[in-house]
């Protein structure tokens, strides 16, 4: 019995994104309504950040749906229809951000910190490899140094 009711509950749970979108959302043309989706999936939603809007039952995510599906009915291409909601919303609403400058550098500091310090750390121990360390011995420790080893 205790099986079946988390087996209940898990089902439930799985199907919880696929009422983000409500009926009165849905377009009645399939081929639109596919497109709608299919850009829906690629943005995030900015209350709950790692949902995308088709996801989300947040408020700003139903709004979202609604202006990807008004854009749609006006007839703007996909792309426009990103470009659109980016200039609003910044590039942050994109769950797969473009490949620009920004993101070029966000991605690749990293890799330079880490090649930087790897050289760093190559330099400083080339440096020290060549020079001896401590102090010359006096003459009592270089006496005694003498004695020690003729024995």
């Amino acid at each position: 019995m205790m099986r079946r009711l988390l087996l209940a509950v898990v089902l439930l749970l799985m199907a919880a994104p696929a009422f983000a979108v409500n009926p009165d959302e849905v377009l009645t043309d399939p081929a639109l309504e596919a497109r709608a989706r299919a850009l829906s999936a690629e943005l995030r939603c900015m209350v709950c950040q790692n949902q995308s809007i088709d996801d989300s039952n947040a408020d700003l995510a139903k709004d979202l749906r609604l202006l990807v599906r008004e854009r749609i009915t006006d007839g703007d291409s996909d792309e426009a229809v990103l470009t659109y909601i980016v200039s609003r919303y910044g590039e942050f609403v994109l769950l797969k951000p473009r490949v620009s400058m920004k993101t070029v550098l966000l991605w690749g500091a990293p890799l330079l910190l880490l090649l930087a310090g790897g050289l760093s750390l190559l330099v400083f121990a080339r440096k020290r490899v060549g020079k001896p360390t401590g102090s010359k011995l006096t003459a009592d420790e270089q006496a005694k140094l003498s004695e020690l080893l003729k024995k």
